[in-house]
């Protein structure tokens, strides 16, 4: 995840106010909050996207063997990310082991799976990373700074009138555009 000038400029400010509570003013709350929101839309759309690609490799896989190129790349993409092949994963590519492409990346799926399951049965799965809870106040805000803060209930925030629609995961040839085969030059062109 990467963040512009102006989200570190809130960042910089939010680790500051953890530091010094007793600076705290009403439009950093208000920066920090919308900063909160927009790491929690990060994460959602980042979700939305591996849903997306997963269920975009199962549907090469399910389309084999005349999807073979863009399976094996949807594969080698999809491992780069930190996805661990399935058993679908190791069948289709063992059906089609004879292509070089597909029988190494048999192996690689193979050397991945193998370490997935010995990390399991020795207890040291990967668990799903926590959901990470909302800031809702900070400490010190307005507060004189000869006076001891008092702890204030957070404020409610109002529920929208309208609450707005989750946006739906797009369609391959929304999110990706059709890849274009190379043209050969003009000397070996064949007529026909």
């Amino acid at each position: 995840m990467a963040f512009g000038a102006d989200e570190l400029r809130v960042l910089r400010r939010a680790l500051a106010i953890a530091l010094h509570p007793s600076a705290v003013q009403d439009e950093d709350i208000k920066d920090c909050l919308r900063l909160a929101d927009s790491v929690d839309e990060a994460v959602r759309e980042g979700e939305r996207l591996r849903a997306f690609l997963l269920a975009d490799l199962a549907r090469y896989r399910d389309a084999l063997p005349g999807s073979l190129p863009g399976y094996t790349e949807l594969l080698q993409d999809a491992l780069a990310a930190g996805y661990d092949p399935g058993p679908d994963d190791l069948s289709a590519l063992r059906a089609l082991r004879s292509n070089p492409v597909c029988a190494a990346l048999l192996e690689r799926c193979r050397r991945i799976a193998e370490r997935s399951v010995r990390d399991r049965l020795a207890g040291r799965a990967v668990a799903a990373p926590a959901p990470r809870t909302r800031l809702l106040t900070l400490v010190g805000g307005g507060a004189d700074r000869d006076e001891k803060p008092e702890p204030k209930p957070a404020p409610a925030r109002p529920a929208p009138a309208h609450p707005a629609p989750e946006r739906p995961v797009p369609k391959p040839s929304e999110a990706f555009p059709p890849r274009r085969r190379p043209v050969p030059p003009p000397g070996e062109r064949r007529a026909g």
